[in-house]
């Protein structure tokens, strides 16, 4: 986790979700994004700041500097990525947000692994905490970006032991300001996390794991035997 997730709705929508107190160099686009099964490896839009403003711009999934011969790494554990060597700088000033409605996540069963889509149980936007090579405006697909992970709890502990961090909109900002130092950033971490008990889940189309199927009807609730 996290593999695949939704971003289906317009830019507006989600940053309606947010605070209004800090200059945006974001132009308007009220068409939705319309995806509805991204995958690693491809561009995403990611929320930054640079200069004391907020930036949206497209940016690589998938992190791999050019001395990692491995393949992309597309996430980070938020319990050792504030110290680990290679994602300690990540963290200091590459702090990001991706803008999302849910993710999948795939439990497995004996032979059989069925796929979940999991999101807020108002249906509001969410905001997966992300660490990259800053800044985001740059053309390249080797130091982009990776989702920070949290452990699950609960009973989404049942579908999968790890799961996007997803901050409230409060945290935010704080999360992706410059001037919020490594140490503040892991107590938001803390802090600002949404509850695992503020989220819902239901069984999906196994269509979701062809990454060419980007429908509506990924997200909706199937029966399962």
């Amino acid at each position: 986790m996290c593999g695949r997730f939704t971003q289906y709705r317009s830019r507006e929508a989600y940053l309606e979700a947010l605070s209004n107190s800090i200059e945006r160099d974001i132009a308007y686009d009220p068409e939705p994004l319309g995806r509805y099964n991204v995958a690693p490896g491809t561009r995403v839009l990611l929320l930054n700041e640079r200069d004391a403003t907020l930036h949206l711009d497209p940016v690589h999934w998938g992190y791999s500097p050019e001395w990692w011969h491995k393949q992309p790494l597309i996430n980070a554990k938020s319990e050792t990525a504030a110290t680990g060597k290679m994602f300690k700088p990540l963290w200091r000033s590459g702090r990001a947000i991706v803008m999302a409605d849910g993710w999948y996540e795939w439990k497995r069963d004996g032979s059989n692994k069925q796929p979940y889509f999991i999101y807020h149980q108002s249906g509001g936007p969410l905001f997966f905490a992300a660490i990259g090579k800053a800044p985001f405006n740059k053309e390249d697909d080797h130091e982009g970006f990776l989702i920070v992970t949290a452990a699950s709890d609960k009973g989404l502990l049942d579908i999968h032991d790890r799961r996007p961090l997803v901050l409230t909109p409060e945290a935010v900002l704080a999360w992706i300001s410059e001037k919020t130092t490594p140490e503040q950033a892991s107590e938001i971490v803390k802090e600002g996390a949404v509850p695992i008990d503020e989220f819902a889940w239901h069984p999906v189309s196994k269509a979701v794991g062809n990454v060419k199927n980007q429908r509506p009807e990924l997200i909706d609730e199937v029966e399962t035997a």
